[in-house]
Order: structure tokens, then C-alpha cells, then sequence
């Protein structure tokens, strides 16, 4: 019944997670935010919703190991298969220098949670650290939103994924209070038979953060950038990785940190923690020069997500 359960959940995170987003990516282009910002601020904290609820829900039920494996776990998953199965559809071109202002930002969000887990624990100091971190690359996010708005005030807004300009108000905000209500129930449920699946298989809580709810919580993400790949909107799919994995950086653990502490598994600081650092280095290798993702490209990334998946269970 456990899989049964954690099957539901995913079921549930997914449905409400595609609800949010959809909504909240309505409401930020009435107000005129582009293409790349709402995928960097709204569409990627949306799509990062359950693992915030996951992470959250795990430290209430004593299982603070998979709220790290999980945001370490989506993080990797993020880059080398959120962005290697949108490749194989469709060549992702690299072409905006807000790009890589935006992974510049998200390389140095990756360092300084390294830097704090070295501490041997997230406390409340590490998550005030981790969210006044997020507060700056928000408010660099709205400074940007407005300088776009006043030098493009007489230019048709970008098209987005899930954008519908004649979606009455109500529609908009009964997305939003579904994916609102949707997401912690999916999360609870998720938790709770993740951790009863750990417990019963003899695997640690850390692992199952690493690989099942790491990589359900980030099936959002994958949905998203799939469809902006086929729309040929690179900036939107760079956008939501991007954005999806500094928010779970510095939001959900931060968070997390001032809701209990988070003990750094030994195993974590070997292999897992570093693995998250190196695929974010490779993704700069295409971002700052400008290499475009291909399919190619696309199956060694999702190849090395299999490598990275064996690794973990083995």
C-alpha cells in the first residue's frame, strides 16, 4: 500500500504543481514581467512548491535526511535530465546574456550552501543566511522586471507556456487555490510512504530523498521545460532550471533550517553534495560559452542521471 500511496502523492504534487503554475504564470504576465524573469521567479519557485512541502513535511515526521537528499537529488536531477530529455525533442539554444547573469547567481547560490554544509548542520543561522541570499536574487529580479517594462512598454509581451491573455481573474485565482491546497496534501502523503518504504527495504532516508522523491518533486520541472523546448523557448527552459534550483537552495532549506535542524550526512559530504556542484559547473559550460544543448547532448546528460541513479542505489 506504501507504493500505492506514493504514487498517489506524486500524482497529486503534479496536478497541483501544474495548477500554480499555470496560474501564477497568468497572473505575472498581466503585470507585464517577460519570459525569462517568470520562468527564473514564478514558474521556478511553482515548480519547486513540492520540494519546499516535501523538505518541510520530512523534518516534522523525523526524517530531516530526506529533506537534504531531496533538494540535492532535484538539483541534480534538474540539470542533467530536466535538461537532457527537453534536448533530445529539441535543441536548446543559449543565446541571452541574462542567462548567464541568472546561472552565475545560481553557481554562487550552489557554493555558499556547500560552504554552510560544511558546517555539519543547517541551523537557524544557516537559513537566514540561505533566504536573505534569496531575498537579493528576488529583488535583482524585480529590478530587472521594471527596467524591462520601461524599455519595452510598446512591445507585445513574450509568449509562455500555459499563458492564455483572455483567462478570466477567477480562473487565474482558482489555479492558483488549487495548487495552494493540492501541494501539501500530495506532500504528506509522499513523505509518509517514502519514509515508510526506507524504513521497510532497510535503505536510509537520505538515499530515498536522493532518488524517488527527488526525482518525482522534480517531474513539475521536467513538464515545463519539455513544452518550452517544443515552443522553441530556451530562455524559459535555462529560466526554470535555473530559478528551480536556487530557490531550492536558499528557500527550501533556508526554511527548512528555521523549522528544525538538518543534520549533513556523512555520505552527503562524499559524493552526492559534490555531484550537485559538478553537473552545475557543466551546465556553465553551455551557458557561458554558448554551446547549444543538442540531442546529443541531451542523451549524455540523461546518461550520466542513470550513472548518478546506480551510483546512489549501489
Amino acid at each position: 500500500m506504501d507504493f500505492i500511496y506514493a504514487v498517489a502523492g506524486l500524482i497529486i504534487l503534479l496536478i497541483a504543481g501544474d495548477m500554480l503554475v499555470r496560474g501564477a504564470v497568468n497572473l505575472s504576465l498581466r503585470l507585464g514581467i517577460p519570459a525569462l524573469i517568470v520562468s527564473l521567479t514564478v514558474v521556478a519557485f511553482g515548480t519547486s512548491a513540492p520540494e519546499l512541502l516535501v523538505s518541510v513535511s520530512a523534518i516534522f515526521d523525523g526524517a530531516p535526511g530526506l529533506a537534504l537528499g531531496n533538494v540535492i537529488g532535484s538539483n541534480t536531477a534538474n540539470v542533467l535530465l530536466v535538461m537532457g530529455i527537453p534536448a533530445m525533442i529539441s535543441t536548446l539554444h543559449v543565446i541571452d546574456n541574462s542567462t548567464r547573469a541568472s546561472y552565475l547567481q545560481m553557481l554562487g547560490a550552489t557554493v555558499l550552501f556547500i560552504l554552510l554544509a560544511l558546517r555539519g548542520t543547517f541551523d537557524w543561522i544557516a537559513g537566514l543566511i540561505l533566504l536573505a541570499a534569496l531575498f537579493a536574487m528576488i529583488g535583482h529580479a524585480i529590478y530587472e522586471a521594471r527596467c524591462h517594462r520601461v524599455a519595452q512598454r510598446d512591445v507585445e509581451p513574450e509568449e509562455v507556456e500555459g499563458a492564455d491573455p483572455d483567462m478570466p481573474w477567477i480562473k487565474v485565482i482558482g489555479f492558483l487555490l488549487v495548487g495552494l491546497i493540492g501541494l501539501p496534501f500530495g506532500a504528506d502523503i509522499l513523505v509518509d510512504a517514502s519514509t515508510n518504504i526506507a524504513r521497510a527495504f532497510g535503505v536510509s532516508e537520505t538515499v530515498i530523498g536522493l532518488t524517488l522523491v527527488a526525482l518525482g518533486t522534480s517531474l513539475p520541472e521536467l513538464a515545463t521545460t519539455v513544452m518550452a523546448a517544443l515552443r522553441k523557448q530556451a530562455d524559459v527552459a535555462f529560466g526554470n532550471v535555473i530559478g528551480s534550483n536556487m530557490f531550492n537552495l536558499l528557500g527550501i532549506i533556508g526554511v527548512s533550517s528555521l523549522v528544525g535542524q538538518l543534520p549533513v550526512d556523512k555520505d552527503l559530504m562524499d559524493f552526492d553534495i559534490w555531484v550537485m556542484l559538478g553537473v552545475s559547473v557543466l551546465l556553465g559550460l553551455f551557458v557561458l560559452k554558448r554551446i547549444d544543448i543538442t540531442r546529443v547532448w541531451g542523451i549524455a546528460l540523461s546518461v550520466l542521471y542513470v550513472l548518478y541513479i546506480l551510483a546512489v542505489l549501489g
